[in-house]
């Protein structure tokens, strides 16, 4: 069943660089458990806006859910000048998300490269809740880009990157693998495509990766948000990130 609400909004606030943190409350927010799933928001007033913006859920807790999304374009520009007490038109939660469950007492990596940061705060609550271990490495353009570090130091050992060096190490994520400790049994990814190929490719250990993707429908229906899958054999051939992701296998898709 879509579920589909006009969601309150309770914060809308700069956190870093063009990055935006909003918190929003409304009668389906108990439902988004699942860790990775994403919010189809409609942005504009009227038509001037066809598509809506997927945005990944960054937290869920007391009835409110919350999402960090980048100012890149007039769409995310209106979202950020919506003000407490506004709604916003909401499909959600959609996708299919991190598969946690039963997963316990293991030894956790996160690995998340600019606006795949938020799913992955989210994501670390879950597993720290079910008696794992979680390391985190998050990477950034710069210093002023930088956010959520504390939040994710309360979850566990927190490395930051920056492509610039203005702030931790310099250099991409994947930089930092080999310098993890050798008890991690499994990790999560979610950012750009090349950094998820890097890290699938550095990586020995089973992993799942999700992927950002600009979608038309958001619901499975009009095949715009298309990938290919690795297998030859597989005979459907392709993957829509809206509905059988945005998390996938690491290797089930090609990067």
């Amino acid at each position: 069943m879509l579920k589909k609400d006009d969601m309150h909004v309770l914060q809308n606030k700069w956190i870093a660089s063009n990055t935006f943190e909003m918190k929003l409350t409304g009668r389906f927010v108990n439902s988004m458990k699942q860790p990775g799933q994403f919010l189809h928001i409609k942005v504009g007033d009227g038509t001037s806006h066809v598509l809506r913006r997927p945005l990944s859920i960054a937290n869920v807790d007391h009835h409110i859910v919350t999402v960090i999304y980048k100012i890149v374009g007039k769409g995310t520009k209106w979202l950020s000048e919506r003000k407490i007490g506004e709604t916003v038109d909401v499909i959600g939660p959609r996708g299919t998300g991190f598969p946690i469950e039963g997963v316990r007492n293991e030894h956790i990596v996160l690995i998340g490269g600019g606006v795949g940061v938020p799913p992955l705060y989210y994501l670390g609550r879950k597993l720290v809740q079910q008696s794992n271990t979680v390391t985190s490495v998050l990477g950034f353009q710069g210093k002023d880009g930088v956010f959520y570090e504390d939040a994710f130091r309360e979850l566990g050992e927190t490395l930051i990157t920056t492509d610039d060096g203005s702030y931790g190490y310099k250099g991409r994520v994947t930089d930092l693998i080999g310098v993890l400790n050798q008890d991690v049994t499994q990790y999560f990814s979610c950012g750009p495509k090349p950094m998820l190929k890097g890290v699938s490719e550095t990586f020995t250990i089973p992993g799942f990766i999700s992927l950002e993707e600009r979608m038309g429908c958001g619901v499975g229906a009009c095949f715009a948000c298309v990938c290919e899958t690795s297998d030859p054999e597989d005979s459907k051939g392709y993957r829509k990130i809206c509905q059988d992701g945005p998390v996938f296998p690491a290797g089930e898709v090609v990067l």
